[in-house]
């Protein structure tokens, strides 16, 4: 099926994106990113080191992998700005995934900071992804500005809760004209499935494979599983009923007396 997610001009056949933080380390980094066949990966910025004599975690990156730097560690616009702006100066690109934090104990996002950032890269030709509370009316203010897609959370980051925002996501796949991606939360490939079931466009993991007992089998286990969810959302998912429905006639094949 010729199914592709065009975002700024690249298109996107796997709607698996993948974040490269917690792994036991690059190789087993980079061996999840090579057996999902990820074609988008998020990356912390502060784990970029081009003049390191070591080892560099954009080496690890499979080359046809857009990278996506997220500005993990802001509290403020200000500072989500900056993160961009020097990602951008050291080669990792344009493509920013905006995280803006500043609640310590359930890491949640600050949507307005949030949108004073979207609004500041989006005019100076960056592609944002705006990491955020699912709230229509602040997805809608995103779009205005130039967001290229919103990424609104499952359940908070690391929790492995799953998608316990169901109704408010469905509500903005249904609203708003760009891309929904769930980030954060997923703990399993079936709910990565039910994401993908929902009508959104991909969705973003990172915890759940990286400290699974084998990184690179849980990430192929991801990447069928959101392939799954999509053929089946795209195949037309049958509404459910609360009566029984019989699959093959009742009447007609016994002679009544």
């Amino acid at each position: 099926m010729d199914d592709f997610l065009e975002i700024a001009g690249k298109k996107i056949k796997n709607r698996l994106f993948i974040g490269t933080g917690k792994f036991s380390s690059y190789k087993v980094m980079q061996e999840a990113l090579e057996a999902a066949s990820c074609q988008v990966a998020t990356v912390a910025l502060r784990r970029v080191d081009s003049d390191s004599k070591t080892e560099n975690i954009l080496d690890f990156i499979p080359k046809n992998c857009q990278i996506m730097i997220n500005t993990s560690g802001a509290r403020t616009a200000e500072e989500a700005v900056r993160i961009a702006r020097l990602a951008k100066a050291v080669g990792a690109g344009n493509w920013i995934k905006i995280e803006v934090i500043r609640d310590n104990k359930y890491l949640l996002p600050d949507n307005l900071e949030t949108l004073k950032t979207v609004e500041i890269l989006a005019k100076n030709d960056f592609v944002v992804f705006p990491y955020m509370s699912p709230d229509l009316s602040i997805a809608r203010k995103m779009v205005d500005v130039g967001a290229s897609a919103v990424m609104p959370l499952g359940s908070p980051i690391g929790s492995n809760r799953g998608i316990k925002t169901l109704e408010l996501v469905e509500i903005m796949i249904n609203e708003i004209k760009i891309p929904v991606i769930v980030d954060a939360g997923l703990g399993s490939p079936s709910q990565a499935c039910e994401c993908m079931e929902l009508g959104c466009a991909a969705v973003l993991v990172n915890t759940a494979i990286a400290v699974s007992s084998d990184p690179a089998s849980m990430a192929e286990a991801f990447s069928k599983a959101v392939a799954a969810g999509r053929l089946a959302y795209l195949s037309g998912i049958p509404q459910s009923g609360k009566i029984a429905s019989a699959s093959s006639p009742l009447t007609g094949f016994l002679r009544e007396k």
